[in-house]
């Protein structure tokens, strides 16, 4: 067994650094190197001791990590990147398109069966924290409902697709959950809600000087995918304003799961994230997983994991009796 966790980071955007941040925080393990599609030389990390390559001179790396950690979209990137690494590593990716998790599972779960490697895909908290929250509340709970919200925090997505409109500089959209939605879930009263009902969109925009604000705030709350089925506030205000109030990136959310036992007594779990930033909890998690990752490609296990398919103790870096001891 290696002295220390030896990691990997692919790609160094919000999520590369928040792991290279979270990476510090537990001492098991050591950041071994960067990969970067930019010229290895121009990037400015925080950890100048650490070697930086380009992605082509990954593969020829592959004795000196344990674990690669790959930072990419989801959209573009993992789709691509995490079947091809899990050929060469033990890796983890925080894919989170829902509707083609199965099908990016069946893609890196042949990779990493050939390659002898274990890949976790769609850590963090949603998909993540969320889901086995959502798992272990379906099989208490048989007789009950699921409830997902997610807010009051910054759509990283929806803030993108804002500022690609014409005439805005500058722009910023938070989910919101509906606060009479959370009650009448809270009081157990099951309620069927619809898109509309569970969640709002507030925008935060700064147009370019002349642009028609009319044609900005339309554009926005007709937005298909993305606006058009929620009650939509838009904002314009100064891009001085936007950096002093709306710089950082917040989030969190709540997984409820109302339901019945016995007889028919109700019963409630409710789990709750604050979040101060977004990308560092969510590189928070995918730490915790290498750790997993890496003890069990030590016990000979390959394919593709999920956050269902790990046992809590793999995620520690205490020992088994450690545990017991202090925890349970």
């Amino acid at each position: 067994m290696a002295e220390k966790i030896r990691i990997g980071i692919l790609g160094y955007g919000n999520l590369g650094k928040g792991v290279e941040l979270a990476i510090r925080q537990n001492p098991d393990m050591e950041l071994a190197a960067f990969f970067t599609r930019r010229a290895p030389e121009a990037l400015k990390t925080q950890s100048p001791d650490v070697p930086v390559y380009n992605v082509k001179d990954a593969i020829s790396k592959k004795d000196d990590i344990d674990v690669m950690i790959l930072c990419g979209g989801s959209a573009t990137d993992l789709p691509v990147q995490s079947p091809e690494y899990a050929k060469y590593f033990n890796i983890v990716d925080s894919f989170d398109t829902h509707a083609k998790i199965p099908e990016h599972f069946a893609n890196v779960d042949a990779s990493a069966k050939e390659g002898g490697h274990v890949a976790f895909i769609s850590v963090g908290w949603d998909p993540g924290m969320f889901s086995l929250q959502r798992l272990i509340g379906n099989c208490i709970l048989p007789n009950g409902k699921d409830y997902t919200f997610w807010g009051r925090g910054v759509s990283q997505g929806h803030s993108d697709a804002i500022r690609r409109i014409k005439g805005v500089k500058d722009g910023k959209q938070y989910t919101v959950p509906v606060p009479a939605a959370l009650e009448k879930v809270r009081a157990g009263e099951n309620p069927e809600l619809t898109t509309r009902e569970k969640h709002t969109r507030e925008c935060y925009v700064v147009a370019e000087e002349g642009a028609d604000l009319a044609r900005i705030e339309n554009e926005i709350k007709t937005m298909p995918n993305y606006f058009a089925d929620y009650d939509t506030t838009v904002h314009f205000i100064s891009q001085e304003e936007l950096d002093r109030d709306h710089s950082g990136i917040p989030h969190g959310g709540f997984v409820i799961r109302t339901g019945t036992t016995g007889a028919d007594t109700k019963q409630m779990i409710e789990y709750s994230l604050k979040l101060g930033s977004n990308p560092e909890f969510t590189s928070s998690v995918i730490v915790a997983y290498a750790r997993a990752a890496y003890k069990m490609a030590q016990e000979g296990i390959t394919g593709a994991k999920t956050v269902f398919d790990v046992a809590p103790t793999y995620l520690s870096p205490l020992s088994a009796e450690e545990q017991r001891k202090n925890l349970l």
